[in-house]
């Protein structure tokens, strides 16, 4: 039968297909099948064969055979054929040899791919034929790319010493084809061939073979296909340096230039320097030792030798030696002659008187000394009465050095025009005292007795009026008068840290509120006639520079009391808070003052006071009384003798009032456990639109050169993130052990996932490393929870800052005379200030209350300084009756005697 030969390609691709799906051709390399008897170098062979290919997201992929001689190409998918339409084909002769050239492509879409996912893997390929046989092509895999979101290891953050290696685990996520890795540190690409420290494993881990300040980063693993590029959480590496210390210093000389003293030597952490947070060097940073130094001794005479024999020139002599102590180690030589020489044959060697002319010198020179001696008289009697009207006309000159404005109380005197005179100042703030003490009624006086004990309250229905202005209207004025005078030029501009008053022998009392700082300015301290005009002052530490060595530490607020100069014949008393848990054999504490020329000088080591010193301090718990009869400004300074020295830290959580974005701030503060620093924070975080969220806590911070560390966990997860790279935070030991850094925080970031978002439970700690710590349970709703806030609402302290005369103090005037009139005298019996101030728990302080004019009044206004303004004068009433005075109307008030 003929066959049309149009149709002859067709029935041959017939015949070969059948054949091919007889023949289980499922290899992937070229296979050629030639026809019986024919030419084996006509059997087709493949110029392009398909290659593996994967599908991006849903784009199709393109497969292309081309083949020489070929008469017909198919492609056969999974066991398949594709159907012919599916097919295009280009034909074309081979230039070369004449040949029959044919390319056929086909595309394959996801869809097709996805029929046969799971089972096995999608694979095409080409058969070609030619007159001589059938050639296979190699398979061609298709497969569907992806990559999935997840890490299956991500780095994570660490801590490392210099030097120490770094390892850094990445596992990308599965994909198809397989995610090449490449690391970045801050956003750049870490390159292996650049950096030989660095190099990346086979398991895709980056490795620092050596940890260097540099490698401090953020790194992050990346991992990426032809589909997508993913990226890990960043970790962040810190590598940190631990300090070490230097070599000792050479000991200083020796504290004691005679005696038993001690001397000392230091080193510092600085080699190297702790560094990001990095462990500070252990140890002390000071030595002490003892020494000793050789006293010198100052030379003394032996007793005087006997007298010689008497000599032709009618003399004899004696001596002495300097040997009773010889002089040694420095001392002084003896002071005079070692030999002495007399007449020893009385009037036998005298000569004759001296003639006419010598009497007349010797008579001479008398009257010339007589004239001397009257003249000198003469000077010293003009000299009394011109400074008796001085005085009588002007107030305090002493003032006038200092810098105020004096006030006049007497007018001049009409006979001297030249007398100086400054009338009073009535633009700045006046306070006087009008009226009697007590009652005055016709009739029998009635007499008030003090062991019932309602005598020591303010004396009822007397005529004393208080006539006091505020000075804050005047507060600007008083100020710039200040600033004109170089030693005030640190004065803060400002009233809120500042106050001020006019005083005179009726005392009074100044005071900072909610700082704790006051003066107390007893009766008489202040000398009768004159009046000055006396201000306090609260310094931040930056403004005043105060030097601090070795182990020193500021433990109080720096105060001014002024003006300096000012003649006082009473000490008054500063009283102010302090941050240090005292202990004799923990600290050495002392006051330091600082001079008109700006230096600071120790005038009181406490443990060491002498009775008849100018300054003298009560030390309790959580304040210091200092007695004083010179004003200026001071400062309580501690220096840690062992490890076991600790400071009192106030914690203090604060946060926003208002929360508007998603982001949420808890600022911890660590500050000294003083009124005037929380006051300082209280304002601070008022600016701040901050709120308390957690009751205070006080922490025991010591001198053991260990930071300390906040750090928050238990963050819930599902409903808040943390923002902190790194697992806690740090505040150098020096920071807070210097004392002058204020405002010292951390804050801690969180992160909402809900605006939605308002409950908060979380804790957080608060921690000294190897020493004491606290920990804060949060537990609030941040949008309209205000339990806190009331802890710290800061109180009045007794309304005006100034009080001055009887207002002043809790003890009635009169009633405080007589206690002091009848207790300063001894008492056999033992009812004398003694036994008082034992009562009040005062009796460590016996030589100094001794060594004043009044003991009595030394212990009252102790008393006063302690306990205003809210002491019970019941207990002090309690305290004076129990003494046992024998005259039971000794302590009775009449108004005859007001």
């Amino acid at each position: 039968m003929a066959v049309r030969p149009g149709l002859w390609p067709a029935l041959l691709g017939i015949v070969l297909a059948a054949w091919l799906r007889g023949s289980g051709a499922q290899q992937s390399a070229t296979v050629a099948n030639p026809v019986p008897g024919a030419n084996p170098d006509l059997l087709p062979h493949f110029l392009v064969e398909p290659e593996d290919v994967y599908i991006v997201k849903n784009k199709p992929v393109l497969l292309v055979c081309k083949a020489v001689p070929a008469t017909q190409i198919f492609f056969k998918c999974n066991g398949e054929w594709v159907r012919q339409v599916d097919h295009v084909i280009e034909r074309s002769t081979d230039g070369s040899s004449g040949l029959p050239t044919m390319e056929v492509r086909i595309n394959v879409s996801r869809q097709q791919v996805e029929k046969v996912f799971g089972l096995e893997e999608y694979w095409c390929q080409c058969v070609a034929w030619s007159s001589s046989g059938t050639t296979k092509s190699q398979k061609a895999y298709i497969r569907i790319a992806y990559l999935r979101k997840n890490f299956e290891q991500e780095p994570l953050a660490k801590e490392v010493s210099l030097e120490q290696g770094i390892v850094l685990p990445c596992r990308p996520p599965e994909g198809i084809p397989p995610a090449e890795v490449e690391w970045l540190r801050n956003e750049d690409l870490v390159d292996p061939s650049l950096d030989p420290n660095v190099y990346i494993t086979r398991e895709h881990s980056l490795v620092v073979r050596q940890a260097r300040l540099a490698d401090t980063a953020n790194y992050t693993c990346v991992a990426k296909n032809i589909v997508a590029r993913r990226r890990s959480a960043s970790a962040a590496v810190i590598v940190y340096v631990n300090g070490g210390w230097s070599t000792w210093t050479e000991w200083s000389v020796c504290s004691a230039s005679c005696g038993r003293g001690w001397q000392k030597r230091s080193r510092s952490c600085t080699n190297p320097a702790p560094l990001n947070g990095g462990a500070f060097c252990e140890g002390q940073n000071v030595q002490k030792t003892a020494c000793a130094t050789l006293c010198p001794v100052d030379g003394s005479w032996s007793p005087w030798s006997k007298w010689s024999a008497c000599g032709l020139d009618c003399t004899h002599w004696r001596s002495r030696e300097c040997s009773d102590p010889a002089p040694r180690n420095g001392g002084e030589e003896c002071q005079g002659t070692d030999l002495d020489t007399r007449n020893c044959t009385s009037d036998l060697c005298v000569h004759t008187a001296s003639g006419p002319e010598d009497v007349a010198l010797y008579v001479g020179l008398i009257a010339v000394a007589v004239c001397l001696v009257l003249l000198l008289l003469v000077l010293i009697l003009v000299y009394c009465r011109k400074k008796e009207g001085l005085d009588s006309d002007v107030a305090d000159s002493s003032i006038l050095t200092s810098g105020f404005q004096p006030v006049s109380i007497k007018p001049s005197k009409a006979d001297n025009p030249h007398l100086l005179t400054i009338q009073p100042d009535l633009s700045t703030t006046t306070t006087t005292y009008q009226g009697s003490l007590c009652p005055r009624q016709d009739g029998p006086s009635p007499k008030f007795q003090l062991t019932n004990g309602h005598l020591l309250s303010p004396l009822g229905g007397g005529r004393h009026t208080l006539h006091h202005s505020s000075p804050t209207s005047e507060a600007e004025e008083f100020v710039s008068r200040l600033s004109t005078q170089n030693y005030f030029r640190s004065l803060p501009r400002g009233t809120s840290n500042m106050t001020y008053g006019t005083f005179n022998f009726l005392g009074g009392r100044l005071m900072i509120p909610n700082t704790g700082i006051s003066l107390l300015i007893p009766p008489d301290a202040i000398p009768r006639g004159k009046i000055y005009e006396i201000y306090l002052t609260l310094h931040k530490p930056e403004d005043v520079r105060l030097p601090l060595a070795g182990c020193q530490t500021l433990l109080s607020p720096i105060v001014s009391c002024g003006p300096p100069g000012v003649l006082l014949t009473r000490p008054v008393i500063l009283a102010m808070d302090h941050c240090g848990e005292p202990s004799p054999d923990s600290w050495s504490l002392r006051l330091k003052k600082q001079s008109c020329e700006g230096s600071w000088e120790d005038v009181l080591h406490l443990g060491e006071e002498a009775p008849s010193h100018l300054y003298y301090c009560q030390l309790e718990a959580s304040a210091c009384y200092v007695f004083t009869e010179q004003l200026g400004r001071f400062a309580l300074v501690g220096e840690a003798l062992s490890v076991a020295a600790a400071k009192r830290l106030k914690l203090l959580l604060f946060a926003p009032v208002a929360c508007t974005s998603l982001e949420y701030n808890i600022r911890v503060y660590c500050l000294h456990d003083t009124h005037d620093a929380l006051k300082e924070v209280v304002q601070l975080e008022k600016q701040l639109g901050g709120q308390l969220i957690q009751e205070p806590r006080v922490l025991h911070f010591k001198d053991s050169y260990h930071n300390l560390r906040l750090s928050i966990h238990d963050v819930p997860s599902s409903l808040w993130k943390s923002k902190l790279l790194v697992s806690y935070q740090e505040i150098p030991f020096y920071h807070i052990w210097n004392g002058t850094q204020r405002y010292l925080h951390c804050t801690f970031t969180l992160e909402r996932v809900s605006p939605s978002t308002s409950d908060l439970a979380c804790k957080l700690w608060v921690w000294q490393v190897e020493g004491d710590g606290q920990s804060f349970s949060i537990n609030f709703n941040i949008t309209k929870d205000t339990r806190f806030a009331e802890l710290l609402a800061l109180e009045s302290e007794a309304g005006v800052p100034a009080l001055v005369g009887p207002s002043a103090f809790k003890i009635p005037f009169l009633i405080r005379q007589k206690i002091i009139s009848s207790l300063d005298p001894p008492c056999r019996r033992g009812a004398d200030w003694r036994t008082l101030a034992q009562k009040l728990h005062l009796d460590s302080h016996l030589s100094f209350f001794a060594s004043k004019p009044s003991p009595t009044a030394m212990i009252l206004n102790l008393w006063e300084a302690r306990h205003f303004p809210n002491g019970n004068l019941s207990q002090l009433a309690a305290a004076v009756a129990g003494l046992g005075q024998p005259d039971a109307g000794l302590f009775t008030v009449s108004e005859a005697e007001c």
